[in-house]
C-alpha cells in the first residue's frame, strides 16, 4: 500500500509541474523551430528571460520531489534534463544579445536537442522506465589517485633534490634530469585539476 501511495503522490506531483512546464516547452519548442522568424522582434530577450525562469522554477521543484523506489535515477534525468534546457536557453539568450539571431546557427541544434530531452526524461519519470545507459556523468574527484599523487610527490621532491644538487656541483646532467622531473611532477599533479 505504501509503494502505490507514493507513486500515486509522486504522479500527482509530477502533473503539477508539468502543468507550469507544458506551456513553456511549447514556447520554446516554437521559437527554436524558426529562431529568424520569431526571434527577431524587441521583445525576444525578454520573451526568452521568461522562459528561462519558468525552466529554473521547474528544474528547483523536481529536486524537491521524492520519487518512488526504482525511479530515482529516471527522476534524476529529469531534473538533470531541465538544468541542461535552462543553460542552453540562457546560452542562446547571450548569443541573441551578442550577436542576433545569425550567431545562433550553431547552437540551435543542441537548444532543440535539450528541449527533446526534457520531453523524454518527463515520459520516463512518468512511467518509471529507466534511461539507458547513466541518467548523469559519473562523479570525479577533482583530485588525482592516491597513487598519482604520491608518484607526483616523490617526482617533485627528487627532482627538486637534483635539481639543487646538480645546481651546486655544476653537473648539468643532473641539474637537466632535475628540471624533467619537477616538469614531470608538477603535469601529474595538476593533471586533473
Amino acid at each position: 500500500m505504501a509503494t502505490t501511495g507514493a507513486t500515486q503522490t509522486y504522479a500527482t506531483e509530477l502533473a503539477g509541474l508539468w502543468t507550469g512546464l507544458a506551456r513553456a516547452l511549447s514556447d520554446l519548442d516554437a521559437l527554436a523551430a524558426h529562431p529568424e522568424r520569431r526571434l527577431t522582434d524587441n521583445d525576444a530577450l525578454e520573451t526568452l528571460a521568461r522562459l528561462r525562469y519558468t525552466l529554473h522554477v521547474a528544474s528547483e521543484r523536481s529536486l524537491g520531489i521524492a520519487p518512488p523506489a526504482g525511479s530515482e535515477r529516471a527522476h534524476a534525468e529529469l531534473a538533470y534534463a531541465l538544468g541542461r534546457a535552462r543553460d542552453a536557453t540562457a546560452a542562446v539568450a547571450t548569443l541573441l544579445e551578442e550577436g542576433g539571431v545569425a550567431a545562433l546557427k550553431p547552437v540551435v541544434h543542441e537548444w532543440r536537442g535539450t528541449l527533446f530531452a526534457v520531453r523524454m526524461a518527463r515520459s520516463r519519470a512518468r512511467s518509471g522506465e529507466q534511461a539507458p545507459g547513466p541518467a548523469l556523468p559519473e562523479p570525479r574527484s577533482p583530485l588525482p589517485g592516491r597513487r598519482a599523487a604520491l608518484g607526483a610527490t616523490a617526482a617533485i621532491v627528487l627532482g627538486a633534490g637534483l635539481f639543487a644538487g646538480g645546481t651546486l656541483l655544476q653537473r648539468w646532467p643532473l641539474w637537466g634530469a632535475g628540471l624533467v622531473m619537477l616538469t614531470v611532477g608538477c603535469a601529474v599533479s595538476a593533471k586533473r585539476r
